[in-house]
């Protein structure tokens, strides 16, 4: 396996800081890694399978991708399947329905289902933990998304327990800015499969996302900031309703 590189070793170190801030991977973790097909998920699997090497913690991954039959579809199979096993990585691929007759089922929906589907394999492959690929940019868009949109202050979390602590849902690459992800899956030349979700959601948070390239202009660090903000709100409105 070729080594990490600049970008690889960058995007490395943010992930080591994401476990160490919030304790994403702990010893005898068996990680379900959902993968979808794209650079964020590829490049999460690829280096959360490299830093196994030398982590001072234990841990294995299992690989999922769940096919559907919805907009965004699948990847391709036979690519996916020789990423997985060109790095030792116990892999499983799994069908899932969508699409009701007459109806666009839309991204709530779709997301809805894909999240159970994992949930399920989770518990059926013995794995405590899923690991999502949300990098940095998403989680801001998806806070501007809720405070523009939903009239409330929430977004991903880096670590969220589920199901009474059964299941915990970790976030590695929430320290990432996604250019880091698109520029290291184009030198690694991974196998990306990008497939756009032509839903109204897809389209606000590309709203969201140009509105943030905007201000980064005048502000480098807009969203270090929003998403430090998350974690900053002062205690004189907390209750402020």
């Amino acid at each position: 396996m070729r080594p990490l590189g600049k970008t690889g070793n960058y995007i490395s170190t943010r992930i080591g800081r994401a476990i160490a801030d919030y304790k994403l991977i702990e010893d005898k973790d068996r990680i379900l890694v959902a993968v979808s097909g794209g650079k964020d998920s590829l490049t999460m699997l690829h280096l959360l399978n490299e830093r196994r090497k030398w982590a001072p913690v234990s841990y294995e991954l299992v690989a999922m991708h769940v096919e559907t039959d919805y907009k965004c579809g699948a990847a391709n199979r036979n690519r996916l399947k020789k990423f997985f096993e060109k790095r030792g990585v116990e892999y499983h691929f799994e069908k899932l329905a969508i699409r009701r007759p007459g109806e666009d089922p839309g991204c709530f929906w779709c997301s809805w289902n894909r999240r159970k589907s994992l949930f399920l394999a989770a518990d059926r492959f013995g794995c405590n933990k899923v690991a999502l690929g949300h990098n940095k940019d998403d989680i801001v868009e998806t806070l501007l998304l809720n405070i523009f949109y939903h009239g409330e202050f929430s977004a991903m979390n880096p670590r969220q327990e589920l199901f009474g602590g059964k299941i915990v849902i970790i976030r590695p690459l929430c320290y990432v800015e996604e250019k880091h992800l698109a520029r290291y899956a184009k030198e690694c030349r991974f196998p990306v499969d990008a497939r756009n979700c032509l839903a109204a959601e897809a389209s606000r948070r590309r709203l969201m996302k140009e509105f943030v390239k905007k201000v980064e202009k005048d502000c480098a660090y807009v969203k270090t900031n929003i998403f430090r903000c998350i974690a900053r709100v002062k205690k004189d409105y907390i209750n402020i309703l």
